[in-house]
Parts: structure tokens; sequence; C-alpha cells
């Protein structure tokens, strides 16, 4: 009789042991969602507790009428997170729920992108239906290992005569486009998008106007340029934090279609609007302005971006970036940083706009630093001794215009006269025309030729 009890004792003991163990199992199975509170909203500025996340991290905030709104996390001090919005505050209020989302932000793309225009966030705005990506890539990714870039040694053919001879890109250099409002910059960036040998365009469009965006699909890619491009826009009325992740969007993009080794060309216009989207973020959260109200974030974020694009182990990106010119001032802080970070500038004139002259390249204010190394040394000798004629030319012009110089006075002045208006000739291209590198490097050649014999006398 003991013995069965025992047994039936120990039979008892062991069920609830093992009940036990399953409360156990799921309770442990069970991840408790941390959640916060909106204590405090400044202009753009959210500032939640209770909760906690690292930077880059993202957030959704739970509005009043039931949907939600996602945020990044940007800083944080004394158990606050600081919080900058992607999207409309509309229905936020104070006490919202503040949930920390498990990842940051990430970046759905394949082939479907092709041909197509999304929104920083990756959502599509151009009508044709919703994107069902099938990889993603980080939003911030890594920077190039510097070892593992491969070195830029091939040109690559933009179809616009005057870069491909006078200014040749390779595959893989980061370029700047200086220029002002109103000079042609969006034109000459859709005759590098039509013409331009490369697999993939990626075409980044931030701070724009919203107009100017539907133009520059409609009118200045056509749909024989959308075919291998894809737009990324966030125009002048989205948050900041919207327009610095379409910059951020763009990049990755590229960097998926570079590692599957496509030559990717990437627009990005402009980056200096992508640098005030961060000043204003940076500002927001309390960081001191340094230089001109740019924030020491701007500074970083720069070389950040740029330094993501290049010559990979497979594919290379190649990649174009917009600098404004506010009133010809051509040392103002994100101007002189671009400078340091890129591989060479190409500044578009107003004073050269204004002469009809189109596309507006200054070149005897504009240089490839990679030229030198991508291109024969004929070439580079007669791209020399043009911008040299052009260079002299526009020294001496007023006193041309005004016939105080004597012909004879200097030789190279001569030439120069001579040459001008051949060289203009040379650079104006109308923006559906495409000349490949050999038809560039050809009509270079002739017009070294044509320039370089001065008769006896002063005579050409």
């Amino acid at each position: 009789m003991q013995s069965a009890a025992a047994e039936y004792k120990a039979q008892h003991s062991d069920r609830v042991a093992g009940h036990l163990r399953q409360l156990a199992d799921s309770v442990s199975a069970v991840t408790l969602q941390e959640e916060g509170s909106l204590v405090r909203m400044i202009g753009i500025k959210l500032e939640a507790i209770g909760c906690q996340a690292p930077i880059g991290r993202r957030c959704r905030i739970i509005t009043d009428e039931g949907g939600s709104i996602e945020a990044e996390v940007v800083g944080f001090s004394d158990g606050t997170l600081y919080l900058m919005p992607e999207g409309s505050l509309r229905g936020v209020k104070l006490g919202a729920r503040v949930v920390p989302l498990k990842s940051g932000g990430v970046v759905a793309v394949d082939e479907q992108l092709l041909g197509r225009v999304i929104d920083g966030a990756g959502k599509p705005i151009d009508g044709g239906g919703t994107l069902r990506c099938s990889h993603h890539v980080p939003l911030r990714g890594p920077p190039l290992n510097p070892l593992q870039r491969s070195p830029i040694t091939e040109p690559l053919d933009v179809g616009v005569r005057a870069i491909n001879a006078l200014l040749t890109l390779g595959k893989g250099q980061r370029l700047g486009l200086f220029a002002g409002s109103g000079v042609g910059k969006s034109t000459l960036l859709g005759m590098m998008t039509r013409h331009t040998e490369a697999d993939v365009i990626v075409v980044a469009l931030v701070g724009e106007r919203g107009r100017e965006v539907r133009e520059f699909v409609d009118d200045i890619l056509g749909p024989h340029g959308m075919a291998k491009a894809i737009v990324v826009a966030t125009p002048a009325d989205d948050l900041p934090l919207m327009r610095v992740h379409g910059a951020w969007r763009a990049t990755a993009i590229a960097e998926y279609f570079g590692a599957r080794g496509k030559k990717v060309l990437l627009l990005m216009d402009s980056l200096t609007r992508v640098a005030q989207a961060q000043r204003e973020i940076g500002l927001a959260v309390g960081e001191p302005p340094v230089s001109k109200g740019y924030p020491p974030s701007v500074f970083s974020l720069l070389p950040a971006l740029v330094e993501r694009v290049g010559n990979g182990v497979n594919g290379s990106i190649t990649a174009v970036y917009t600098v404004l010119v506010e009133g010809g001032d051509f040392d103002d802080p994100v101007s002189d940083a671009s400078r340091a970070i890129l591989d060479g500038h190409i500044v578009l004139s107003r004073e050269v706009a204004e002469s009809g002259l189109f596309p507006a390249i200054d070149i005897d204010s504009s240089v490839s630093r990679l030229m030198t190394s991508i291109v024969d040394e004929d070439q580079l000798l007669m791209a020399r001794e043009i911008k040299s004629l052009y260079s002299s030319y526009q020294q001496n012009r007023d006193l041309i215009n005004i016939g105080a110089y004597q012909k004879g006075t200097d030789e190279l002045i001569d030439r120069a006269i001579v040459a001008a208006p051949r060289i203009r000739n040379f650079i104006a291209q109308d923006e559906s025309e495409k000349t490949d590198m050999n038809e560039s490097l050809a009509e270079l050649s002739a017009l070294f030729a044509s320039s370089a014999v001065v008769m006896a006398g002063g005579k050409s």
C-alpha cells in the first residue's frame, strides 16, 4: 500500500515538474516588447522616455488615429531618446506610444526598380504599381575597404564631347558638378543619363522643387533615359530625415548593382541639399554650428556618403554630385569640403551660360584629377593645349573686345583669338546629341590640328 502511494506521488511529481518546465519554456519564448512614450516635441525633434535603442535604430510612433509614423534615433541624453520623424507628424500627441523596431533601415532592391521613381522610404510614386523586391541591403552600408578598391584605369563614356575629351571620367571616379541655379546642371545630368555607356543609372533628386522632379523624369530623362534608370526623389517639402534617406537609399541601390558586376552611374542632385537637410537635423538636436551655420555632423556625413562609391571587387560606381554655389561663392563650407573629398570638379559658369553656350562648362576652371591615369599622352597633350588657349583668351578677352590688343604682340594670344570660336563650337552640344568617346577624340584631334599652326606674320 505504501509502495503504491509512493509510486503515485512520484508520478504526480513528474507530471507537475513537466508542466512547470513547459510553462517555463513558454514564458522564456515570449519576448516582451519594450515601449516608451513621447514626452516632448520641439519643431521636428521628438523626445521619448521609457525605451532604449541605439543610434540609427528606427522606432514606430502610434498616432491618435491608430496609425503610425516611423522615426530614427539621432541622439540621447539622460534616459531620453531624440527621434527625427520620416513622415508627417499629423496625429502625434503627448504620451503617444513609442515602439523600438528590431532593425535599422534596410533597402529593398532588385531589377524591378529599373524604370521606376521611388521616394526616400522606397515607396513608388510614379503610379506604376507596387514593388515587391526580393533582396535587401543596409541603408547605411560600410564604406569600401581602401585595400579592396580596384584602381581606376578605364575611361567612362558619358556621351558629352567636352567631358569625354577634355575632362575624361574614369569608371569608379567621384566628380563634383559645381553650378549656380539656372545654368543647366539638370540638363547636363540628363544628357549624361541618356548617353552614358553605364549599365545602370541611379538618380537621386534631393531637395528639388516638386515641379522639377516631374520635368526631370518626363522631359530631361524621357522614356529612353528611364529604361535603365532608377530615380529616388525627395522634394524640398519632405522632412529633412527623408531627404537624407533619399541620398543613402540611392547610394545603397547603386551598391547593390555594383556588387553584381554592373557599371553604375550615380547622379546626385544635389549634395548641397543633403548637407542642408543634415544641418536641420543637427541643429534640431542641439549641435553647435561651427562653420556658417553648419554643425559638425554635416562634415562627417559628406565623406561617409561619398566613400561608399568607387571600384569594388566586381563592378564600379561612378558618381557625379552636383554642388550648388549660391552667388558664385565657390568657397562656402559645403563646396570647399566637397572639393576635398571628390576626384575632380566640373564648373558650370553663369557667364558662359549667358553667352549662349550650352553645356556651360568652364573648361578653364574644371579638372578631372584622374585623367592623367586613364588617357594616353597624346590626348593629355591636346587637352592641355586647348585649355591653355581657352584660358589665354578668357584672360585677355576684355582687351581683345575693345580693340586694345594689337595683333602680333603675343603668339599665344594670337592663336587663342583664332581658336576661341572653334573651342566654343567644340564645347557646344545639343542635349539630344550623343558624341561617343571615339567621336570626341577625333573632333579633339581636328580642333588641335586647326589651332596648333600659326603662319608667319600671325596668320593661321
